[in-house]
């Protein structure tokens, strides 16, 4: 099971972008939302912004990154083929998406791909085939990762069942895969364990370093009125410093003396500026 000490220390955000560092290409597919009323006034997720941060980082050592927003496109819900009162009926040969500039690789085998002319999955899909790896950003809402992330990987679900039902070639085996997961109080590192194994199980490649969870409070029970107002500036403004547990740097408060069940916080403003550093 992957570790999750409440965040990534520093170390582990330096194995992260040096797995991805060795590849020509990655993808980024960010998963959380917000509502278009507090985005006009520049509100934006946090797994989001750190996704944009660390792909411009990449960026600067030679990688080609794609930030794919997830969240603004129309991807149609499951049809569910997989379990079909006749069968197991997803990424079937005949729901081949027949465009060659969605589906430039063949790949694409989804049925809601092919019923619904304005569905947007072959996006990312394109993008995953493109590249080396794919990280996915996302949430936690209520003990797993939020609904867009769990309905892209529904969506995908004809890349694991083309090769484990149907006995084809697993199409992703050279294709690295990992999570970014935000939470605020609630069983964070369960479900950066439970995706891990599922990309696992889709025929990825998943190497511990890409896959990352951070959470705002150990306390399942934190559920007060304060807390939840507090959050968003403290996510915008600070980082727990256990999640991070940073090395004091001169001209910085990044480290503390403080005992392990005490908190310190890590203005959200340095961790980026750290990132760009490494």
């Amino acid at each position: 099971m992957i570790e999750i000490k409440y965040g990534p220390e520093i170390e582990d955000i330096r194995n992260f972008m040096e797995v991805l560092s060795v590849h020509k290409k990655v993808v980024f597919v960010t998963t959380s939302s917000r509502s278009p009323y507090v985005e006009k006034f520049g509100e934006s997720p946090k797994s989001s912004q750190l996704a944009r941060h660390i792909a411009q980082k990449l960026k600067e050592r030679g990688v080609e990154v794609d930030v794919i927003d997830a969240s603004k496109l129309t991807i149609h819900n499951c049809l569910g083929c997989v379990s079909e009162i006749h069968g197991n009926n997803c990424g079937a040969k005949e729901s081949l998406l027949k465009d060659s500039e969605k589906n430039p690789n063949g790949k694409l085998r989804c049925w809601a791909s092919h019923d619904f002319k304005d569905d947007e999955l072959w996006k990312i899909s394109k993008a995953i085939y493109e590249s080396q790896a794919v990280i996915f950003f996302g949430s936690q809402r209520w003990g797993s990762v939020n609904a867009i992330y769990q309905k892209v990987i529904e969506r995908l679900d004809w890349i694991e069942n083309m090769h484990t039902t149907l006995g084809e070639e697993n199409s992703v085996k050279d294709i690295q895969a990992g999570l970014v997961v935000i939470g605020q109080n609630w069983r964070v590192a369960d479900s950066i364990d439970t995706q891990k194994k599922t990309l696992e199980y889709f025929g990825f490649q998943t190497p511990d370093p890409l896959f990352i969870g951070w959470q705002y409070t150990r306390d399942s029970n934190e559920e007060s009125p304060e807390s939840y107002r507090n959050a968003p500036d403290t996510f915008e403004q600070s980082w727990n410093m256990k999640l991070f547990r940073w090395e004091k740097k001169k001209g910085t408060e990044l480290s503390t003396d403080k005992k392990p069940n005490e908190s310190k916080f890590l203005v959200f403003k340095d961790f980026l500026n750290e990132i760009k550093n490494l």
